[in-house]
């Protein structure tokens, strides 16, 4: 019985695998619609289907949703929304793999800033985790990359650390004791409220039939990596759930591969392995306070 036990955090882990999987099916529909939505529609049928779902959540269980901290929650929002704008922009021009990659280094600005919101001095080998980590995004840049795609190439970064930024909100509004469901509930209600008014005030495209399936599917496979994300975290050994989510690369290679022919070079590989084994090793490494 004890055996058994001890397993179940391994057991746990396990569903940063339905994680990756739906954030890679996210992406691929990110890229799919990107030929006629803009970043900023996608990004509202994204959230809008979240907003549909946590709020009925929120209804069914007559949750309270006035916060005593909603300057953070505003913050967290907003910081999440232009992470995720850029996001989708990079995933619209760059291949599927190399963009979410750019997106996951976010472990590694994570791991560069904790020291310093913990006011602890870094570990020489989180220095030199973060510093192997950003030698891969160099090398995956430079041998690839165009002044043609050299500004989503950019923005994908960005949205790393834009992503690193939301992390610490998150992690924030946590030790205030602020629900999950509630700091969901914002970030998809002002992520839709502003996408919504910025596509009133920009070109979009009218809906169409066929439409429908693809913005249903990029809703669900994004509400079902998030819930599986956040299980993996709650019930999962934190290194492991960690290391498991550089799989939405593998799976976003394939599905690169498949739909668009996507190929990637040795080099764009190697590089790749470097940044997610330098981001694996400053998870380890980044001093860490309950």
């Amino acid at each position: 019985m004890k055996s058994n036990q001890s397993r179940l955090p391994n057991l746990g882990s396990l569903w940063m695998l339905v994680a990756a999987l739906g954030f890679g099916v996210m992406g691929a529909l990110v890229k799919l619609g990107s030929a006629k939505f803009s970043s900023a529609e996608l990004v509202f049928y994204r959230s809008s289907f979240g907003l549909v779902s946590i709020y009925a959540y929120i209804a069914y269980y007559k949750l309270p949703l006035s916060s005593p901290v909603l300057g953070i929650q505003i913050s967290r929002a907003f910081v999440g929304l232009i992470s995720l704008v850029l996001f989708f922009y990079a995933i619209a021009h760059l291949h599927l793999a190399t963009a979410i990659t750019l997106n996951y280094t976010s472990a590694l600005f994570l791991s560069a800033l904790m020291p310093f919101l913990l006011h602890e001095k870094p570990k020489p080998i989180l220095l030199g985790a973060v510093l192997l980590g950003f030698i891969g995004v160099i090398l995956l840049l430079r041998p690839s990359f165009t002044s043609a795609n050299a500004l989503a190439g950019a923005m994908g970064l960005l949205s790393g650390f834009g992503a690193a930024l939301a992390y610490v909100h998150v992690k924030q509004l946590g030790k205030l004791n602020e629900p999950d469901w509630r700091t969901v509930f914002y970030f998809t209600c002002i992520s839709t409220i502003v996408s919504g008014a910025w596509m009133l005030f920009d070109h979009f495209a009218a809906l169409a039939w066929q439409d429908l399936p693809m913005l249903a599917g990029l809703g669900v496979s994004a509400t079902i990596g998030q819930l599986a994300m956040t299980r993996a975290y709650r019930t999962g050994n934190t290194l492991i759930v960690a290391s498991l989510a550089y799989t939405t690369v593998i799976f976003a290679t394939l599905l690169g591969a498949y739909f668009w022919q996507e190929a990637l070079s040795t080099s764009e590989y190697i590089a790749i392995g470097i940044i997610i084994l330098g981001s694996m090793i400053s998870v380890n490494s980044t001093p860490q306070k309950n």
